[in-house]
């Protein structure tokens, strides 16, 4: 993970290594077979690795990004190629307009949506409160926490019982580093959300959950973080390195199928041994 930083986004064309998203391990026994979802931050990372997952276990995705179109159109023709449904939906979170919008085509699309994947984020890293500027922070609370409310409340009208929502929180919410005050109060924010949510909607028979990951390697973090966060990144976990969104989906694809129907309101840690308690 040598000096390879990025703007904002991020992609994953220019990573060293290329992360692994499951591409050529990933295996599928139909645990959601005919299952409609959404998952915003689609193109890559996290959210590559979860839509590949899906479709493999049988679901037609929504893919919602930002503006990566060439990791998009790889993450939609390997969901073609398990031969599922894959539809793109370009676009800004942080505009409330757009959030229903995603939501509309999804409906427009499937008829109904039984998974939605909150996965979309922005951070930055910043030495001091002082040099975070107001339009950073205002950025990484619309992308990471209002586009979630936008969104889950213009789906909820559209799942039934059994459907799903999965919330990517983080190890952060817990132990937050100091450099990532913005992302570590939305990640907080997020956890909060999701298990007030699943007692709102539990009679109505619709889950909510978050996973909480620790250092998993995706485009984000060459692209916010100096060259010498990068070149130590994963180090400080008991496991010593970084995950790989591979490693991560497979919680995705648990909580999104009906084998975790009385699963609800839970937070599941994905950090290379780092506890959350």
């Amino acid at each position: 993970m040598s000096d390879q930083q990025q703007t904002p986004p991020g992609v994953e064309g220019l990573m060293r290594p290329r992360p692994d998203h499951g591409e050529n391990s990933y295996t599928g026994s139909g645990r959601l077979e005919g299952k409609a979802a959404v998952i915003t931050g689609g193109d890559s990372g996290i959210g590559k690795a979860v839509a590949i997952a899906f479709a493999r276990e049988g679901a037609d995705v929504l893919l919602s990004y930002l503006d990566e179109h060439d990791d998009a159109r790889d993450t939609a023709e390997l969901v073609e190629q398990a031969g599922r449904k894959a539809v793109l939906v370009p676009g800004d979170l942080a505009e409330p307009a757009h959030c229903r919008a995603v939501i509309a085509q999804a409906v427009e699309h499937f008829g109904r949506i039984d998974v939605l994947v909150n996965n979309a984020a922005f951070q930055m890293t910043r030495d001091r409160l002082e040099d975070i500027p107001d339009e950073e922070w205002d950025r990484t609370v619309a992308t990471n926490l209002d586009a979630m409310f936008h969104l889950c409340k213009a789906a909820v009208p559209h799942m039934g019982p059994g459907s799903s929502i999965i919330h990517s929180t983080s190890v952060n919410s817990d132990m937050p580093p100091p450099k990532l005050l913005a992302y570590d109060a939305t990640k907080a924010a997020i956890a909060n959300f999701s298990a007030g949510l699943a007692r709102m909607y539990g009679d109505r028979g619709i889950r909510s959950n978050s996973v909480a990951p620790g250092p998993i390697w995706t485009p984000l973090i060459p692209a916010t973080m100096p060259p010498e966060q990068v070149e130590q990144f994963g180090q400080e976990v008991p496991m010593r390195r970084a995950g790989q969104p591979a490693e991560v989906a497979p919680v995705y694809v648990m909580l999104a199928s009906d084998e975790s129907s009385y699963v609800s309101g839970s937070r599941i840690a994905v950090t290379g041994g780092a506890p959350i308690l």
